[in-house]
């Protein structure tokens, strides 16, 4: 990455010190929110405002600036994005972690899952972007259906999904992000992409939008 004339011209911004910073993340401000809105655990969302998690990835960005202008091991878009899984990590782990021992809860929380796009958030993403606002009853029984195949769905392929078509990002970021092969990557979001365009073609109860 550091000897990538292609990818200098990212961190120039960031030569600037904090006011560099400060315009990095406000031009990726509302992707960010976006990207913790997916991903902020239902039970956690009622207890912690997104734009505190927002604020926490800015200061942490602003404490890890200098050694990441050093190493340059990630492009700065993907830095920022790392930034906040992390302060998503450290909000599920202080209100889920507190809560009665759950054997399935400590597994995710120790594989880092929680940080993933959550079955819940994702259909209302989705659902809202396939379908007009009319038909109340029939919008709800597709993010129904939708959201249990979301669920039946590896965490890591839902992952893909929102990150291809949320967070915006190119096959090789998704890649980049998850630490995975650019193989794995594409695989992983046709095979999610096969599952939802099942769901849809057998959708009759559908309705025009």
């Amino acid at each position: 990455m550091t000897n990538d004339p292609q990818h200098e011209s990212e961190f120039q911004p960031l030569q600037a010190g904090n006011d560099g910073l400060a315009s990095l993340f406000a031009e990726h401000r509302e992707r960010l929110r976006r990207m913790i809105d997916i991903r902020l655990d239902s039970r956690v969302a009622g207890r912690v405002d997104p734009s505190d998690i927002l604020q926490e990835t800015y200061l942490e960005a602003a404490r890890q600036l200098p050694a990441f202008l050093e190493q340059r091991n990630l492009p700065p878009k993907l830095w920022l994005r790392l930034l906040a899984r992390q302060q998503i990590i450290a909000a599920h782990r202080h209100h889920l972690g507190v809560q009665k021992r759950d054997a399935k809860l400590e597994v995710s929380l120790s594989n880092n899952s929680p940080s993933y796009a959550n079955p819940e958030s994702l259909s209302q993403f989705l659902a809202a972007g396939m379908m007009s606002p009319s038909r109340d009853v029939a919008k709800q029984e597709f993010r129904q259906r939708l959201r249990s195949t979301l669920e039946n769905m590896d965490p890591l392929d839902r992952e893909v999904i929102a990150l291809r078509h949320f967070d915006e990002l190119s096959n090789s970021e998704v890649a980049v992000e998850l630490n995975i092969s650019k193989t794995a990557a594409s695989n992983r979001y046709i095979r999610a992409l096969q599952r939802l365009n099942k769901l849809l073609s057998s959708a009759s109860w559908l309705p025009d939008a």
